[in-house]
């Protein structure tokens, strides 16, 4: 799933030393646009993503993954986030997801590398 929003607030970095190793985890609130504006809570795992996308005010493409888990009868449910872009064009990006990458285009005729310049759409 994928989400353009505000970000509101950044929670403070959860560093934990786990039976597996240690992990992070930063909490991020985003606001939606519209009539009717949601808070949504996403975490992003690891220390891989620039905290310098991570600014009060910016706008955010977000993707994710949701996830719920029952512990004791009850369920709980967290947006995992692993890609995170800047919505300005051309902005800079986090990815934990191998299968982002895009592979070049040729031309079918001449077999050369066309440019973003040269995609009629």
């Amino acid at each position: 799933m994928q989400l353009t929003a505000k970000l509101t607030a950044i929670l403070p970095e959860q560093t934990v030393a786990g039976k597996n190793g240690t992990w992070t985890k930063q909490d991020i609130i985003l606001e939606t646009d519209g009539q009717y504006p949601k808070k949504v809570c996403i975490s992003l795992w690891g220390d891989k993503y620039d905290k310098n996308l991570l600014k009060v005010g910016s706008k955010l493409n977000i993707s994710f993954d949701i996830e719920s888990r029952e512990f004791n009868g009850k369920w709980y449910t967290n947006l995992k986030g692993w890609k995170v872009e800047s919505d300005n064009a051309g902005g800079q990006s986090y990815s934990q997801d191998p299968g982002s990458y895009a592979p070049p285009v040729f031309d079918r005729e001449g077999g050369s590398l066309i440019s973003n310049d040269d995609c009629p759409f």
